[in-house]
């Protein structure tokens, strides 16, 4: 198994930068933003922020692959960057605190490392294959964490998103019957649900519509901790275009009455 601390490193110095970028233009009255052609918004933040990751990439990094969501996928190889430079957009330019960078290294298709860094919460999560699922402020300071073991659907806390967007693939009405079933149901929403999950506050996630850069780093949080990840048809890792996460006891469950496999 190759090991990934080097590039474990590196993500946290990544994200220590782009942090300085995202927390200055966080709630600036100058904040500039637009619609993208899919209707979903980007900002000056989210652009400055994604040059900033591949500029350092290429420079200690330049044989690797860098797939981001606002600029055009650069280079080519086993070794892949997946980058979302502030997930939770719209919660960004509204001013809630809800919003992070995400970075995954990808290898030979395998998503090995993921970090998750939402420093308007002042949290991170972070994951390498085979070294746990971690949280805390930095390396340094870090505790590691794991998925809950509930086993019984009314025992379990679900966050599936807007509950409206499960239409777009004709499962508003299994999702709803799904949440009814379990003892609590929330929204938390992007990266969030999922980081929850990990460390055992949530236990089943899941969104109807997601890109490989919403995904790639949430994976090896999720699995790492000891939960499951699957697209609705049930095929592990992020390629899907959907999500499924759970403490891995109710995944069976979750896809039996949610999933379109």
């Amino acid at each position: 198994m190759p090991g990934y601390d080097d590039d474990l490193r590196l993500a946290h110095v990544l994200a220590d930068a782009v942090e300085r970028v995202t927390t200055s233009r966080f709630r600036a009255e100058d904040l500039r933003v637009e619609a993208k052609p899919d209707l979903t918004l980007v900002s000056d933040a989210d652009r400055d922020a994604e040059e900033l990751i591949r500029g350092q990439l290429k420079r200690t990094r330049p044989r690797d692959a860098v797939i981001g969501e606002e600029f055009a996928p650069t280079g080519s190889g086993p070794r892949q960057w997946v980058v979302d430079p502030i997930d939770g957009t719209h919660n960004f330019v509204r001013g809630v605190p809800v919003w992070a960078t995400l970075i995954a290294l990808v290898d030979d298709g395998h998503p090995v490392l993921g970090l998750v860094a939402a420093p308007a919460l002042g949290r991170r999560w972070w994951a390498a294959l085979g070294s746990g699922a971690w949280a805390g402020r930095s390396l340094t300071s870090a505790r590691q964490i794991h998925v809950s073991q509930v086993a019984r659907l009314d025992d379990a806390s679900i966050s599936c998103s807007s509950w409206t967007s499960w239409a777009a693939v004709d499962r508003e009405r299994q999702v709803l019957d799904l949440a009814r079933s379990c003892w609590r149901e929330r929204a938390y929403g992007d990266f969030w649900s999922y980081m929850l999950l990990a460390e055992g506050a949530v236990d089943i996630a899941a969104e109807p519509e997601l890109g490989l850069h919403d995904m790639a780093a949430l994976v090896p949080v999720v699995t790492e901790a000891g939960g499951r990840f699957t697209s609705l048809a049930g095929v592990d890792g992020p390629y899907g275009g959907n999500a499924v996460a759970t403490n891995g006891l109710l995944h069976d469950e979750v896809l039996r009455r949610i999933g379109t496999g």
